[in-house]
């Protein structure tokens, strides 16, 4: 199988009065469908891995290849159009609109994509449904608890179909019950439609739902380990 990611000897240096190196000389890569968990501590760069992989930020030197395009030297308005089309992303803290149905705030991403207009409720609702939330389908934010709300941000990812979701802390905000129904529905999401994950988090039971840890310390990776006691997905909270 192919790789989708592939970084080498990826270091990103800050010069704000003091030079100071989050990442140094980060190589590893990732197959296509693989599910991958990046941990560390405060302070061990993984953010700053996650925005490089994510196309927000560019390293300052090495090579990053997502998906057989090399990105390091892409401009702004590239990496914009790259990241729109083949990149999910949820966050820890929602981020969903207020006042605004499920099913609208799903669809929010499709009205930046090249996707036709006539394609968006097929494409929001199959979305919805597989994150297990078609019966919540027309409700607000205000009306979702915590762990359907997360569910939400992650239909809203999955929405434009991206080669690779990442998920930065997605059950920091979380109580341990909702967290593992966001935790079986992302594995759900890797071994039954393929969806190629990266995740960040600090938590082990969190990054033990995943096939792979990478463990970061002061900007380098300190270990990059198979897991071995995969934790099991729960089959219900996906349809």
């Amino acid at each position: 199988m192919s790789n989708i990611i592939e970084v080498t000897n990826i270091t990103k240096s800050y010069h704000d009065g003091v030079d100071t190196v989050a990442l140094h000389k980060v190589s590893f890569s990732v197959r296509t469908g693989e599910f991958l968990a990046i941990m560390g501590p405060s302070g061990s760069g993984k953010s700053t891995l996650l925005h490089i992989l994510g196309l927000l930020d560019t390293p300052t030197s090495g090579s990053y290849i997502f998906n057989g395009k090399h990105t390091t030297n892409f401009s702004g308005n590239e990496l914009a159009d790259l990241r729109n089309r083949e990149i999910g992303f949820v966050f820890q803290s929602f981020n969903l609109l207020p006042r605004t149905s499920v099913l609208e705030n799903v669809k929010l991403p499709l009205y930046y994509s090249r996707v036709p207009e006539r394609e968006w409720n097929v494409r929001a609702v199959k979305a919805i449904e597989d994150v297990g939330l078609a019966h919540r389908m027309d409700h607000s934010q205000a009306e979702l608890s915590g762990g359907e709300k997360q569910r939400v941000a992650i239909a809203r990812a999955l929405v434009t179909n991206p080669e690779v979701l990442f998920a930065d802390e997605p059950t920091g905000n979380l109580d341990s019950k909702s967290g593992k129904k966001v935790m079986s529905i992302m594995q759900n999401l890797n071994e039954k439609l393929g969806k190629t994950i990266v995740l960040i988090t600090h938590e082990t039971s969190t990054a033990e739902h995943s096939e792979r840890i990478i463990r970061l310390m002061d900007g380098e990776i300190e270990s990059d380990e198979k897991v071995k006691n995969r934790l099991t997905a729960e089959d219900e909270y996906v349809k």
